[in-house]
């Protein structure tokens, strides 16, 4: 772990029902790694737990990166623990910001969609176009106020008048018209969505229907659906060069049987959503079951997650 910086929680605070504001700063007081909108970082839980969280806040002069964890009903571990475990002045061990969500360069409208929690990386890339006096809008969609983090934030931000809150619980005339506001695709605009899987799919799906090109489409999902196993079968990992051939059952994912053949592997998601472990696939034909590449990425069946996918052949070639 010597890679990961050390931290401390600076400060806590509420900011909705169900959702908390961590702050962290650099345990030794040293400025932290500077990054852009979009990026998150991998926090260690107590009890050896990796998660990713967006950082929601552009880098100031206090070099502090601020995370957002919603209470989620349907949690693996990781939103609980720092919950209920992690208090103002206790230490973590984060990553580097790494960014898979980054903004265009250049002049193009941005629209902004947030489902929930996602306003978290969206937030911070209002920020920096605000900042950067690029066009946008940003459309903020939620079940209702009280579960909202950043409503008022947003009222009073300079830039109010480009931001739309829609919930569920309110008015027919104020909840999202997706297809009013994606509208047309064109050379001059990029749509960015996060949110839960269900929320990103209509926004995506909507843009597809309008006849946006997936090049114009940019997404970062915070959780993968559930997979069905029960027709998963066994199938083994030739690991190139070294002639080595690892089986992996039924019941195992492709990273846990090479972590316990011992070759090291980065995981953080373990759902095929974050891209850490992407690994590259010399030979074979991967099952795809991940959210992260697309869908040109995985025609080319060059690299897949083995945190989550699996082999449609007997056997995958990989390169470690």
């Amino acid at each position: 772990m010597d890679d990961l910086l050390q931290v401390k929680v600076a400060e806590r605070r509420e900011l909705a029902e169900g959702i908390a504001s961590f702050e962290l700063a650099a345990a030794d007081g040293a400025a932290l790694p500077d990054f852009k909108a979009g990026a998150h970082i991998d926090v260690h839980l107590p009890g050896g737990l990796t998660r990713q969280y967006s950082l929601y806040e552009l880098p100031g002069e206090h070099s502090r990166y601020r995370i957002s964890v919603l209470r989620d009903p349907q949690s693996r571990g990781g939103s609980v623990r720092l919950l209920d475990e992690v208090r103002q002045g206790d230490r973590l061990a984060i990553s580097a910001p790494r960014n898979h969500f980054g903004l265009h360069d250049g002049a193009a409208r941005a629209l902004l969609f947030a489902g929930g929690i996602g306003i978290t990386p969206i937030l911070c890339m209002a920020q920096q176009l605000a900042e950067e006096s690029r066009p946008f809008e940003l459309h903020y969609c939620g079940r209702a106020l009280p579960r909202m983090a950043f409503v008022d934030r947003l009222r009073d931000a300079s830039f109010a008048r480009q931001v739309q809150v829609h919930v569920d619980d309110g008015p027919v005339a104020q909840q999202l018209d997706a297809r009013a506001a994606i509208g047309a695709p064109a050379d001059y605009k990029h749509l960015y969505v996060c949110g839960p899987t269900g929320f990103m799919d209509h926004i995506l799906g909507t843009a597809r229907a309008l006849g946006w090109a997936e090049e114009r489409l940019h997404r970062e999902y915070f959780a993968a659906a559930p997979i069905d196993h029960s027709a998963d079968g066994p199938f083994e990992l030739e690991i190139k060069g070294s002639g080595r051939v690892i089986p992996v059952a039924a019941d195992q994912s492709a990273a846990q049987a090479l972590l316990e053949a011992g070759f090291p592997l980065s995981l953080s998601c373990e759902q095929g959503v974050c891209g850490t472990c992407i690994t590259r696939v010399a030979g074979g034909v991967p099952d795809h079951r991940d959210l992260y590449l697309t869908d040109e990425e995985h025609a080319r069946n060059d690299c897949f997650t083995p945190c989550c996918s699996r082999a449609r052949t007997p056997r995958l070639v990989v390169e470690l």
